[in-house]
């Protein structure tokens, strides 16, 4: 299962139903918004698992952060903590303020929604991003099998089908559209 359907089938729905609540959307608009924003969100954890250290970063992470409470308590989204953390894996993930702009600039042009509301719903679409691939790892045992010094590209080709958001198999058309669309600004 891929990061978007896990993020939309957590909670029977529940948690994108929770996002719209939060932001005064309609479902079908914090869906919209969950669509543009996963492939930058995909880009930036691929980009930090390739580097040095990367990988045993986000496996640590994933162990001790606890983030799959984001998907299994909705309720979770609209405490400042959420965004703290939100803000804090836009950090590791996108780099700067100035990125994390940019991508709700494009979410907005292609959603219709307006931009301030889609950088306030960034970092938490960040933390449920990553409820979404704790919970896909879990379940996929990668944990474990990075403890048993399991080699880098394996784990990669097993992050794969978590970070491609079109379901394709290939992450690179995803990263490939949303450099297009970074580019075309």
């Amino acid at each position: 299962m891929n990061l978007l359907e896990t993020i939309l089938e957590a909670q029977g729905g529940g948690a994108v139903r929770g996002l719209a609540q939060n932001f005064g959307i309609d479902e079908r608009q914090a869906t919209a918004a969950i669509q543009q924003f996963l492939p930058a969100l995909s880009s930036g954890l691929k980009r930090n698992v390739g580097s040095e250290g990367g990988l045993q970063a986000l496996l640590g992470a994933l162990e001790k952060g606890s983030h799959d409470q984001y998907l299994q308590q909705p309720e979770r989204l609209t405490r400042p903590e959420t965004v703290s953390d939100g803000n804090a894996i836009l950090g590791h993930l996108l780099g700067g303020k100035d990125v994390s702009r940019q991508v709700a600039g494009n979410a907005a042009a292609s959603t219709g929604l307006p931009v301030d509301l889609l950088k306030q719903m960034l970092p938490i679409v960040a933390t449920m991003a990553m409820g979404a691939l704790s919970k896909n790892t879990a379940q996929q045992g990668i944990q474990s099998r990075a403890a048993a010094q399991q080699p880098a590209n394996d784990l990669l080709g097993m992050l794969t089908p978590m970070l491609d958001a079109d379901g394709d198999g290939s992450v690179a058309d995803d990263l490939l559209g949303m450099a297009a669309k970074f580019f075309s600004r």
